[in-house]
């Protein structure tokens, strides 16, 4: 494997393995021999030692002392927190993207929106995931800050290998989101006051967590989950 030349070989180890955590390749809890991904990228073990470093640094790798590496699990604390996280950032990024949106972002967004739409109420749970993702990145991908965006798609490899996993729908969480994308999507196409649109995504994205936790944890109430009102 030959790194693009703006990249070093640390760098190219390290994209490497987190594309792979991020796509589920590299499950929770797999070793990550680094040996083997060495002679698999072509280099020697020193790039690769510093790539896992930087991954363990990020939390998505745990190292252990005569263990070894090993892609970190993810608890439902990580999991709470990410998500609340997520939908702090991914409201600030779809409100400085707004302006940006054209006819054809907005029109995508909808066509997204009527995919889960249609499949109710019998969509498949990863469709739904990956169709509900696609249609918020249509809406915050012209944020033009590249940290911020950058810093979204690190919180979604943190989760990657959890949303590959076969986890179902919480009951009527499908069609409430379609109902709320809906209403976010006409914030947005009518030039809505940036705190509006703030507000609404994050009310959404809230929702989504507080019914996701719910649907894993019945024993636990989680109706009162805080909504920042920053916006």
């Amino acid at each position: 494997m030959s790194a693009p030349s703006q990249e070093s070989k640390s760098q190219v180890a390290y994209r490497w393995i987190r594309e792979r955590i991020a796509a589920g390749v590299f499950g929770p809890g797999y070793r990550l021999v680094l040996s083997s991904l060495a002679t698999e990228l072509a280099m020697s073990v020193v790039p690769v030692r510093e790539a896992v470093r930087a991954l363990t640094a990020e939390g998505l790798v745990t190292f252990e002392r005569n263990v070894g590496a090993r892609v970190a699990a993810v608890d439902g604390a990580q999991y709470r927190f990410t998500m609340q996280t997520i939908s702090v950032l991914e409201s600030a990024a779809t409100t400085l993207a707004a302006p940006f949106l054209t006819w054809d972002d907005i029109a995508r967004a909808r066509g997204l929106n009527d995919v889960v739409r249609r499949g109710l109420p019998d969509l498949d749970p990863r469709v739904f995931r990956e169709v509900n993702q696609e249609l918020h990145r249509t809406l915050y991908a012209k944020c033009p800050n590249p940290r911020l965006l950058d810093i979204i798609r690190a919180e979604w490899v943190r989760l990657g290998h959890l949303h590959g996993s076969a986890f179902g729908i919480a009951p009527g969480r499908a069609a409430a989101a379609v109902l709320e994308h809906e209403a976010l999507i006409d914030l947005v196409e009518s030039g809505a006051p940036a705190e509006e649109i703030e507000r609404a995504a994050r009310r959404h994205r809230a929702g989504s967590l507080t019914a996701d936790l719910a649907a894993r944890h019945p024993e636990m109430n989680f109706c009162d989950l805080p909504v920042p009102e920053g916006a």
